[in-house]
């Protein structure tokens, strides 16, 4: 495996606007990113939150998103202000799904302060539709994620909060603190989190707030995070992790009831607690079937000191962690831990994981044995026998000054069949790696597309037999840490030049299969109608 950062010469420029000093709590959170493509002109966008300072948000602060536009093979323009993603505040996460099953992507942005729902009028250009859809929230907003939790064939939004805190009555400089290893931090008094947000689609353009009929509206007060949706169980219905920073509890995971109401399963599942039983202070999840049981695996990104979880699904007998076992407990102990991808980098079949990192503040590089701000990223190569070996340095990721990152999104940017990696990075610009691995291997990326279903094919399983193993997948719109990934299913085939059999599950309880479908190629496919398109990728092999 081998990447290479293109960032600035890719276009990728506008630096985030964060303070390097850090008072108080939401200014140490980042933000996320995404990647779409805005104007199915078949290469992937980009769009990055922004941040802002104390004081500018004070008086409104700055545009919440950055739009770059892939106007041609690698070279991306701004296109924000052309595009109508004007709304300014305080961005912090980004989910992007067809809401209105238009068949063009739109764009939910989470904020300090106020959220932004914005409808996608084709050509990249977008309206902002908060009010008239209901969706505005507000508070410490932070992850968001979109599915058709009720399988009605419209996108409904989850929307998670952090604390109680508020720009218009922030704690005094040297009140009461949170003391991280002698760093103090303003927070709110009393520190607690608050309702979250479930938006129920009425199909008409608008969302109905339903979290506290539903059950999933944090009536324990704990401190929510990244979020993402996913079938966990094999049942035909979307469920919802939700990462929890320290504050008791642990990690929520609500099981879809299929009457639209959910049960946090969390603690009897497993994957509410650390191996020892213990709270942590997680920052976000992400699903893949990293062992090809056909069951989704759960990887959660933690705080410092604290290991990265491996929970591995074993069906009716819930989630097992296996960090230790599986070699990557040490090596991500102690930096902090953010945006998480469960991608296969080398296309052999086997899910990598890749993990994005950096503290909390600058102060900290004057603290003996702590990890530093900048840190670097780590990526663990799947051995395909439950291990996996960190090799993030040979691999090229951490060439160049390290950053302090935060989201991670992951998708195929040049459409050559590799999976590419954008991170956002704390006061500075994007980073944009490039796989540039290079074998011999095969590989296939979907695009599925619903009829009966939502548009966008949200929480559609497939299934891809090939000569010696089986993969499964789902489609997502939001996850990792407050970020959104290619909407298209990558799958890599090793030797194979051929998927034997393929079978997609999709969210109306439509099952279609595909034979000998062949490799090397994107193609899209429509629910009940099969493949109605192909583009072909370059061929396998040194080039």
């Amino acid at each position: 495996m081998h990447f290479r950062d293109i960032g600035p010469e890719a276009g990728l420029t506008t630096a985030s606007m964060f303070s390097t000093e850090k008072h108080y709590l939401f200014e140490t959170s980042g933000g996320g990113i995404a990647l779409f493509d805005c104007d199915n002109d078949g290469k992937l966008d980009i769009v990055v939150v922004n941040d802002s300072t104390v004081e500018r948000l004070q008086h409104g602060g700055d545009s919440m998103v950055t739009l770059y536009h892939q106007n041609s093979d690698l070279h991306f323009v701004d296109a924000t202000v052309g595009a109508g993603l004007t709304a300014r505040g305080w961005g912090l996460g980004v989910a992007v799904g067809d809401f209105d099953n238009d068949g063009l992507p739109d764009l939910y942005v989470t904020g300090y302060g106020h959220n932004v729902l914005y409808h996608n009028l084709g050509g990249c250009k977008f309206e902002d539709v908060t009010a008239r859809a209901n969706v505005a929230g507000g508070g410490f907003s932070i992850g968001a994620a979109w599915a058709d939790y009720d399988h009605d064939g419209y996108l409904d939004l989850f929307v998670s909060r952090y604390v109680n805190s508020d720009i218009q009555h922030l704690p005094q400089k040297g009140a009461k603190s949170f003391d991280y290893k002698g760093l103090p931090l303003e927070v709110p008094d009393p520190l607690e989190g608050v309702p979250v947000f479930l938006f129920h689609n009425r199909g008409d353009g608008t969302f109905e707030e339903v979290s506290q009929r539903t059950g999933v509206g944090n009536a324990e007060k704990r401190h929510e995070m990244g979020v993402t949706w996913a079938d966990y169980d094999h049942d035909g219905w979307d469920d919802l992790f939700v990462a929890v920073d320290s504050g008791g509890g642990g990690n929520y995971l609500y099981h879809n009831k299929h009457d639209g109401t959910f049960e946090d399963v969390g603690l009897f599942s497993g994957v509410a607690l650390s191996l020892e039983g213990k709270v942590m202070g997680n920052m976000a999840g992400e699903f893949g079937d990293l062992s090809h049981s056909g069951n989704l695996d759960l990887v959660v990104t933690r705080f410092g000191t604290q290991p990265m979880s491996l929970y591995v699904n074993q069906g009716i007998k819930g989630f097992t962690d296996v960090t230790y076992p599986a070699k990557i407990g040490q090596a991500s102990y102690a930096p902090v831990k953010w945006g998480v991808g469960l991608v296969d980098f080398d296309n052999d079949g086997w899910l990598d994981i890749f993990e994005a990192n950096g503290n909390i503040a600058r102060s900290v590089d004057g603290l003996p044995g702590e990890a530093k701000y900048r840190e670097p990223l780590q990526l663990f190569r799947n051995n395909g026998d439950h291990t996996f070996s960190e090799m993030a340095a040979p691999a090229g990721l951490n060439d160049g000054a390290l950053r302090s990152r935060r989201g991670a999104a992951f998708g195929d940017v040049n459409n050559d069949g590799n999976i590419d990696i954008v991170t956002f990075n704390m006061e500075g610009p994007p980073s944009l790696f490039m796989n540039q691995t290079r074998n011999t291997n095969h590989r296939v990326l979907l695009r599925l597309v619903g009829t009966k279903s939502n548009r966008s094919g949200v929480g559609t399983r497939v299934t891809v037999y090939g000569s010696k193993i089986t993969q499964t997948d789902e489609v997502r719109a939001g996850g990792s840490y407050l970020s959104t990934n290619d909407p298209r299913l990558h799958f890599g085939l090793g030797s194979d030049d051929a998927i034997h059999k393929l079978i997609i599950e999709w969210p109306s309880g439509l099952k279609q299969e595909l034979q000998n479908v062949k490799a090397d190629r994107i193609y899209t496919i429509v629910e009940g109608e099969g493949i109605k398109n192909t583009f072909d990728l370059p061929s396998p092999g040194p080039r």
